[in-house]
């Protein structure tokens, strides 16, 4: 048994308790969290810390396969320059890859970071997953722009997933993005997600150039598939609609659904997916630090916040980021976003992740029978609740 008390206890799901103690059984699973009056006295095996407790955070974007693309790629270029430099640089020795992932998890771990929304496109990272402390759930990734790829990006898909749940990982079949992704593959997708009901992810409206590519057709998501790639676009008709609605029509309204990134999501995006979807099972994933490091912008936090969406985090990749931090991304929110309290950075840092990702009955909150993680964050502006550039966390439990 362990008695963990501190400045402040944010308990994910509720308002923070002042001196709180938490109570665990030593394999981290919550007993009880008590109130206590400002004059209690110092008891006997309670571990005290100045500072805030909180629940372990859910990453609920990453791509662990890119790890060893860490500082091998140039920042501020723009959607396409960033695709373009990827599609160069992906292809590794797979040892390489491999240690590279594992380091990854580690660091993870260590940063107080309990669980993980993952992108794949291959069964690469069974191995790390599977003896990882961190839970996992795996989106399998389907590209597939032109139609006459469709039937064997699915197969390749179907093969990955099937290859995880063998290994005893749970995982579902998503779609890349709304410009990546014909509607032949889309329809596929579809099919499967009605059928398995898995969660949906889907990276939506990240840069300007997606929304000229669906706009006018040309521009350098265009560029990158004619002269990269050397795709044939002459199917592709713009102006026909935005990228989320080309999604929306694709995906199943009963399946939860991550739109990930949304730097450029608008208030009639967000008025098109009220009406098309309920805000219960729809989430908007957020990656600030990949936004400013590929973009050099951040989302419409604001808006979203006005029409009370889901909002969770991700750290994206190690291409597109420079740690894996889930902490770091909340300060950068912090800083960007001053009206944001605490307690809201946290709900979306870790309950929010964990119903994206149907694993909130462990993760997310201290809820007794809960075993979610214990992490003490330092360096917070206690007076007023905030975070600042000299926050640390320490993973506890």
């Amino acid at each position: 048994m362990r008695k963990l008390a501190a400045t402040y206890i944010f308990p994910g799901n509720r308002p923070p308790v002042k001196n709180g103690l938490l109570v665990c059984d030593d394999d981290g699973t919550v007993v009880e969290l008590q109130e206590r009056a400002d004059n209690w006295c110092e008891e006997a095996g309670v571990e005290y810390y100045s500072g805030v407790i909180v629940p372990g955070f859910v990453n609920a974007h990453c791509h662990l396969e890119l790890s060893h693309l860490h500082k091998k790629t140039e920042d501020k270029t723009g959607m396409g320059g960033f695709i373009g430099q990827i599609n160069k640089l992906r292809k590794a020795e797979p040892g390489l890859v491999l240690k590279a992932m594992q380091l990854a998890d580690r660091l993870m771990w260590a940063a107080g970071i309990a669980a993980v929304g993952d992108v794949s496109n291959s069964g690469i990272s069974i191995p790390v997953k599977q003896k990882s402390k961190t839970t996992y759930h795996t989106f399998v990734e389907a590209f597939g722009f032109h139609p006459s790829r469709a039937e064997r990006a699915f197969d390749l898909a179907v093969q990955a997933r099937n290859e995880f749940n063998q290994s005893g990982l749970p995982a579902s079949i998503v779609p890349h993005s709304p410009y990546s992704v014909s509607e032949s593959l889309f329809m596929k997708i579809q099919e499967e997600a009605v059928q398995n009901r898995g969660i949906l992810s889907i990276h939506n409206q990240e840069s300007q150039a997606e929304e000229q590519f669906f706009k006018e057709g040309t521009g350098p998501i265009a560029d990158h598939l004619q002269h990269n790639i050397g795709l044939d676009v002459s199917h592709w008709q713009a102006g026909r609609s935005t990228p989320l609605n080309t999604a929306l029509e694709f995906l199943p309204v009963e399946n939860t659904l991550l739109l990930v990134h949304n730097t450029f999501t608008s208030e009639n995006d967000l008025k098109d997916l009220e009406l098309q979807r309920s805000k219960e099972n729809t989430f908007l994933a957020l990656c600030p630090g990949s936004n400013l490091y590929i973009e050099n912008a951040l989302p419409p936090v604001e808006l979203f916040r006005k029409h009370r969406m889901n909002i969770c985090l991700g750290t994206d990749s190690l291409a597109s980021n420079t740690a894996l931090s889930i902490l770091k991304e909340m300060i950068t929110l912090q800083q960007n976003f001053p009206d944001v309290q605490l307690e809201e950075l946290i709900s979306w840092a870790c309950v929010n992740g964990a119903e994206a990702l149907h694993i909130s009955n462990t993760f997310g909150s201290f809820d007794a029978g809960k075993k979610p993680g214990v992490n003490l964050l330092t360096g917070v502006q206690l007076k007023n609740l905030q975070l600042t550039e000299h926050t640390k966390v320490k993973r506890l439990l």
